[in-house]
């Protein structure tokens, strides 16, 4: 009988079957509740994202400690004896996972060797980071593992700037990011693994508690050619910026701040900018950093995005960065001075999603408000402002963004007395 044959009249034993993806186990392990599943399906579960810790058959919540299965032989051996006798082709024997005793040798021969044994070593921890999320765990639990990982970052990353842009770096980002075979230097190997480990928020404040330099060790990534080395020194940015306290926030440097808006400006790459965009909008509430965003020149390259009419999500958050930004003088000012500014924020109001209406009001509110010359409101009533306002107050926006468009029609009636949009809105309101 032929194996697809064999397949399609065997009855699996529903014990052989995870409770979670409801497929044969290929590895089965056991929590501390009794029940086995897959290794993938359950390790997925418990830390993929933050991790929902609790068993899913009996929703027992585990403490970190009973998080870590124990292989299941046992099963495992039945479910290989039961494909042999079915004529289904047997699952591969899984290999032992990895130990801390293992990675603490690596990065002591990374440690002790020149660059060609440092280079070896990364790229033999990285193969072990991509075999599962087990391994991304123990390497991080290993002493002295992120550190060695940091050290090599910092002792490599401000050599060979340059800011040319290169093709065959966008082709090796496209193609070969996650490989844990991909050729490249120490520290890229580096920065690809400390991505891939994806630290727990204890790991990344410690980071920058023991290497206060770190953040402009990143700055310093950001300015090679490397597309590659620039998206993960953006993606480890964007995990640091969303576990720092404001104090720490507001000192960032005006040179890294310069830095996010030039991966922005280059497009390095769609997860690469959304992830700029995200380290933008949290890092402006803070100090003086809408300032330094500004005299990097974040306003027009946050304008010639939304003129390129690009992903819904990357559009949302260039609107919200605007909005930051003309939370000062100097951001209002390059808003205004922009040939487009105004109207393509007036035009992404009731196109992307609630949010990036309300924030796409609020930064006209704050430039009708602190920066009305005449000149201005004019400008506001030309482009299609105005217009969009009303379609704001009649459709609905939500609340506080109706409550700022009518205060701006009401504030600025007089001069936009003229627009057809309005008088038919006010002869519609109050008929004679």
């Amino acid at each position: 009988m032929e194996v697809s044959a064999a397949a399609a009249v065997a009855e699996v034993p529903p014990y052989f079957l995870c409770p979670i993806s409801l497929e044969i186990m290929r590895d089965p392990v056991t929590l501390s509740t009794g029940i086995t599943y897959d290794r993938r399906s359950i390790e997925q579960w418990l830390f993929a994202d933050g991790g929902k810790g609790t068993c899913p058959v009996t929703r027992q919540q585990l403490a970190p400690a009973e998080r870590e299965a124990t292989p299941n032989h046992t099963l495992r051996r039945l479910i290989q004896a039961w494909c042999a006798v079915h004529a289904l082709e047997r699952f591969p024997t899984p290999r032992p996972p990895v130990d801390t005793c293992t990675v603490a040798a690596l990065v002591d021969e990374g440690r002790q060797g020149g660059r060609q044994q440092e280079l070896a070593a990364l790229r033999a921890i990285k193969a072990i980071v991509a075999e599962s999320d087990r391994n991304k765990r123990c390497v991080e639990a290993t002493a002295g593992a992120v550190e060695f990982l940091v050290s090599v970052i910092q002792s490599h990353a401000a050599t060979t700037v340059c800011t040319s842009k290169s093709a065959e770096d966008q082709f090796l980002f496209d193609s070969v990011l996650d490989s844990p075979t991909s050729t490249s230097s120490p520290e890229e190997e580096a920065l690809g693994v400390l991505y891939s480990l994806k630290p727990s928020d204890k790991a990344l404040l410690r980071i920058l508690d023991k290497n206060g330099s770190f953040l402009d060790t990143l700055a310093a990534v950001l300015r090679r050619p490397s597309y590659r080395s620039r998206s993960y020194g953006i993606f480890l940015l964007k995990a640091m910026t969303s576990v720092m306290l404001p104090e720490r926030l507001m000192m960032v440097s005006a040179e890294l701040v310069q830095e996010v808006v030039r991966v922005v400006a280059d497009g390095v790459s769609s997860k690469a900018v959304k992830a700029a965009l995200h380290v933008l909008c949290r890092l402006c509430p803070w100090g003086r950093n809408r300032v330094k965003a500004v005299e990097a020149g974040a306003v027009a390259v946050l304008v010639e995005l939304l003129l390129d009419e690009g992903e819904r999500r990357t559009a949302e958050m260039a609107v919200v960065a605007i909005d930051h930004l003309c939370g000062c003088a100097e951001g209002r000012s390059e808003l205004v001075a922009h040939p487009a500014g105004l109207a393509v924020v007036a035009k992404k109001a009731m196109r992307v999603t609630p949010a990036t209406t309300e924030s796409a009001v609020r930064a006209l509110h704050a430039v009708a408000r602190h920066s009305a010359t005449p000149a201005v409101l004019q400008e506001m009533l030309a482009v299609g402002v105005v217009a969009k306002l009303l379609l704001v107050v009649q459709v609905g926006g939500g609340e506080r963004a109706m409550v700022r468009a009518r205060e701006m029609l009401k504030a600025n009636a007089r001069v936009w007395k003229d627009s057809p949009c309005l008088q038919a809105h006010l002869k519609a309101s109050y008929p004679c």
